[in-house]
């Protein structure tokens, strides 16, 4: 076969990708995210052939397990929670190279006992050094497990072989801490090797916007001022806090999805084509959105803060916000935030980006709508386009992954009667292969060392430069609306765009 055979590039993205020689080691492997992703991820990467065969996993908590008892947790975790069938084959050669390590953040002999299991694995398991250690913990302990990791000479490998720093989202409560956190973050590994988990850039959905703008002619001409109206931009969820009461109060929907899955989507429907899909060009293109996203003047007319107030869900009645388990009575935390942004720049100037995100919504949706202009001139009579809305681009992220193009088509018959209809791409019907989930594209990029779908620390604070003056504003002024449980938000949210002359979609 000739080497100029696409199939045998090394540069052809069609080829799988496969990590080489590693492992990964996971502080708080106990929790939610450990159980539920993380471990279900890692296998089922290596069902799909994707991680090498030494692959290995180290757990790190507070537990007085053996390395046969951690095996038995990933066991379970991912009979449960994996996408893909379990094979015994693939298990037991992954479960070779599973080791915990008990211990605290502050154990010095635990550290050093992690250090040994390393080598270890690299002597058995061919790992080559190279690891990734994964902070599936609160942001409280970076500090203790950064310091210690360079301490006790894990956080840098040995010539050619690498270390890096997988940090879970909060990043920062605030513009301050996430510039402390970052600076201690930093004085331990390169900010090339520390790798910021969004799950949302994860998503295909999320990737299909580059694909959506740059690998197709027909949407660019359009996507700007002189044609688009304004863009919606809406996570919605149908559950409450759960058990999150401790996480969750005090800091609210806006600084939980707004500061970062938001406004990474912002970024991306915003941006300037990039050089290349390199991280560095990516990372250039979306803080150039960034930098030009502009407060509106009257934040008290542009924002809206809420709380989900005892109502209906699923069938079933639910507490408000205020009487969940572990929630101050008293409390402020918003659980449904929606602000107006615009952009300061060519193409967008003078467009409105709304974006919005609550629990206890009427239905669990991501999507982004681009909602276009009217015709400037209809030879149509009003009665015949009374039912006609705006031409609108919305691209599904979750739950039913693909992209909706509306626009008005004549009604069969005798009259010229104009209704809006929809033309559906779905990912289900389109591929055979299911999507992966997003932790297992992160994950096998960390591995490889790929950042491009990983903000930056600069991309975290110029988010919250954005979000600070808002967050600043609310806790000046008053407490938070009340909104029904299972409906769509509060009323002062419709009057937000009302005043615009504009309504939210109802996905």
């Amino acid at each position: 076969m000739s080497s100029s055979n696409p199939l045998r590039d090394p540069r052809d993205r069609r080829l799988p990708r496969i990590a080489g020689p590693s492992g990964l080691v996971i502080f708080g492997v106990t929790g939610d995210l450990s159980r539920k992703k993380l471990m279900p991820a890692i296998y089922d990467l290596a069902n799909r052939g994707l991680l090498p065969p030494g692959f290995s996993l180290v757990g790190f908590a507070r537990r007085d397990w053996e390395n046969e008892d951690f095996a038995q947790v990933v066991h379970d975790a991912v009979k449960e929670h994996a996408r893909t069938p379990f094979r015994e084959e693939v298990w037991q050669q992954l479960a070779e190279g599973f080791r915990f390590v008990p211990g605290v953040f502050d154990d010095d002999d635990a550290f050093v006992k992690l250090r040994s299991t390393i080598e270890e694995l690299d002597k058995a398991r061919g790992t080559g050094g190279n690891f990734a250690f994964y902070l599936s913990v609160p942001p409280k302990f970076f500090p203790s497990v950064v310091q210690q990791l360079k301490k006790h000479g894990l956080s840098h490998g040995q010539g050619d072989s690498w270390r890096r720093a997988v940090i879970e989202k909060p990043f920062g409560h605030d513009l301050k801490s996430a510039q402390d956190l970052n600076q201690v973050v930093h004085e331990v590994f390169r900010p090339s090797d520390v790798f910021r988990i969004d799950h949302y850039l994860g998503k295909e959905t999320v990737q299909n916007i580059l694909a959506l703008r740059f690998a197709n002619t027909m949407f660019e001409p359009i996507w700007n001022r002189s044609y688009v109206d304004h863009v919606q931009i809406t996570m919605a969820e149908d559950i409450g806090i759960g058990g999150r009461a401790g996480y969750y109060d005090g800091i609210g929907a806006a600084r939980d999805v707004i500061q970062n899955h938001l406004l990474q989507l912002l970024a991306l429907t915003a941006m300037e084509e990039p050089a290349s899909f390199d991280a560095s060009s990516l990372v250039t293109e979306k803080l150039k959105a960034l930098r030009a996203v502009k407060l509106p003047k009257e934040l008290g007319k542009h924002t809206v803060r809420a709380q989900y107030a005892p109502g209906w869900q699923g069938g079933e009645e639910v507490h408000g916000y205020l009487e969940e388990e572990g929630i101050d009575p008293h409390s402020k935390t918003d659980t449904y935030a929606a602000i107006k942004l615009e952009i300061d720049n060519r193409r967008w100037a003078g467009v409105p980006f709304y974006l919005r995100t609550g629990k206890r919504l009427g239905r669990r949706v991501t999507e982004i709508a681009v909602v276009f202009q009217r015709a400037p001139h209809s030879p149509f009579d009003a009665t015949d386009t009374q039912e006609l809305g705006q031409n609108a681009l919305v691209i599904r992220v979750q739950p039913d992954e693909g992209v909706t193009i509306r626009f008005g088509s004549k009604v069969p018959g005798t009259s010229m009667e104009i209704r809006d209809v929809t033309m559906d791409f779905q990912y289900g019907e389109s591929f055979t292969e299911s999507s992966p989930e997003a932790y297992e594209r992160l994950l096998l990029d960390v591995l490889l060392g790929e950042a491009n779908l990983f903000p930056r620390h600069e991309e975290v604070e110029q988010s919250w430069r954005i979000l600070d003056p808002i967050e600043e504003y609310w806790d000046q002024h008053g407490r938070p609306e009340q909104y029904t449980s299972g409906t769509w938000g509060p009323k002062a949210a419709d009057e937000m765009l009302a005043r615009d002359g504009r309504s939210w979609r109802r996905p």
